[in-house]
């Protein structure tokens, strides 16, 4: 089973973190001032959580179940998802699963990958069996919109991504790059998604979002770039809080 903390009581929040990342990403945000049941859970190959999928081909699906098992251990049955990046992925995959009130897309997207980023994890998953830490080194900082600003947290971010394995690091690319596109489940469902998103995010422009999905709620951040919950977690946290 995948690992997990959780704390508070009220209604239940799961978080699911971002690629290269693990539940210690929501740490940036005061959750505990939330009036929520809250969830943190380390995806397969990340944190704490092992890689355990057998099947030669790597899936967000499978992700998704393996989220839900711990839902079942811990007899939730109604919930709403706060995804990261990836988080997001899993999380909308999730609600195909079962039922969710609620997704909150931080700096993700409800679409499949373009040709051009379908090649990009493809090179990915091949380079980090040979320069895994060169890899992280010059992929996260890149995710900041103003990485000279916050180069202790780069440093953090990449000390923990450099305890993953090239295998778990490939797997989660690799299924990234064949992940469904639930662009219409999102359209269909205007109230039950809501987007944050970084102004500054290179990764997902905000000129796809808004010309992808017209009548969905989404908050932009201005001075955010692909880690909005660490660049601007005060404006992060006060809309969570709206939410909750």
């Amino acid at each position: 089973m995948l690992h997990y903390r959780s704390f508070g009581e009220g209604e239940t929040f799961v978080f699911l973190h971002g690629f290269l990342e693990s539940s210690t990403m929501w740490d940036y945000l005061p959750l505990h001032k939330l009036n929520t049941h809250c969830i943190f859970i380390d995806l397969p190959g990340h944190g704490e959580s092992p890689l355990t999928d057998a099947d030669e081909i790597p899936s967000i699906r499978f992700m998704a179940q393996q989220v839900l098992e711990v839902l079942n251990e811990l007899t939730i049955t109604q919930f709403s998802i706060v995804g990261h990046s990836l988080g997001a992925y899993v999380g909308l995959e999730l609600c195909q699963l079962v039922p969710c009130q609620k997704l909150i897309f931080l700096n993700s997207n409800c679409w499949s990958d373009d040709e051009q980023k379908r090649r990009d994890r493809l090179r990915v998953a091949d380079l980090v069996y040979t320069a895994k830490n060169h890899f992280i080194r010059e992929a996260i900082p890149g995710l900041f919109g103003r990485p000279a600003d916050f180069q202790k947290e780069i440093q953090v971010l990449i000390e923990e991504a450099n305890l993953m394995s090239a295998d778990a690091i490939a797997y989660a690319a690799l299924a990234m790059r064949e992940r469904v596109d639930y662009t219409q489940e999102v359209l269909a469902n205007p109230i039950k998604y809501l987007f944050i998103h970084g102004e500054l995010d290179t990764l997902i422009s905000s000129q796809q979002l808004t010309s992808r999905l017209p009548a969905i709620r989404i908050h932009f951040l201005p001075n955010a770039g692909h880690m909005s919950h660490i660049e601007s977690s005060e404006d992060v946290f006060e809309l969570l809080k709206k939410e909750s």
